[in-house]
């Protein structure tokens, strides 16, 4: 069977890390490695999906402006949970398309409605926080234009 992965997966963080897979492993321990993974998770949504990085920026730009125009600390919160939620999904519909590549190589019609829902979801959450972004920042946009006419 010939297909094409992009991402192929690290090896285990550790030598040892075989015989740690059971109970023996402490709670810390287990959650450490849990977080590894998770973390390798993000880093490699942030690496290889273009679409991760233009959130990224568009993070980046609000964030300026919030600080520019100095949001509230509700507003604050509004614009933390639809980054989040943008940035969440966009790892899961990583995950989705990883996974129907995984197991559907070849061309087959519900791989590609797994992956076309899991983009129209993701063009739901951008759209959402796009209304976010249009209620916090368009009365403060609209003033700072209106103070130079």
């Amino acid at each position: 069977m010939d297909f094409d992965i992009r991402y192929t997966p690290k090896p285990p963080f550790s030598a040892d890390h075989s015989r740690l897979t059971g109970r023996d492993r402490g709670f810390w321990r287990s959650r450490w490695f849990s977080f590894r993974a998770a973390f390798d998770g993000v880093w490699h949504t942030v690496r290889t999906q273009p679409n991760a990085q233009i959130e990224l920026a568009a993070l980046l730009l609000v964030t300026a402006a919030g600080w520019l125009f100095r949001i509230s600390l509700f507003e604050w919160g509004l614009l933390g949970l639809t980054f989040f939620a943008v940035l969440a999904l966009e790892a899961v519909n990583t995950a989705v398309e990883a996974l129907v590549d995984l197991v559907s190589p070849e061309y087959h019609p519900l791989a590609r409605v797994a992956k076309d829902a899991a983009a129209g979801a993701m063009v739901f959450v951008v759209l959402g926080s796009l209304c976010v972004a249009a209620v916090v920042f368009a009365p403060r946009v609209w003033t700072f234009v209106a103070a130079f006419m």
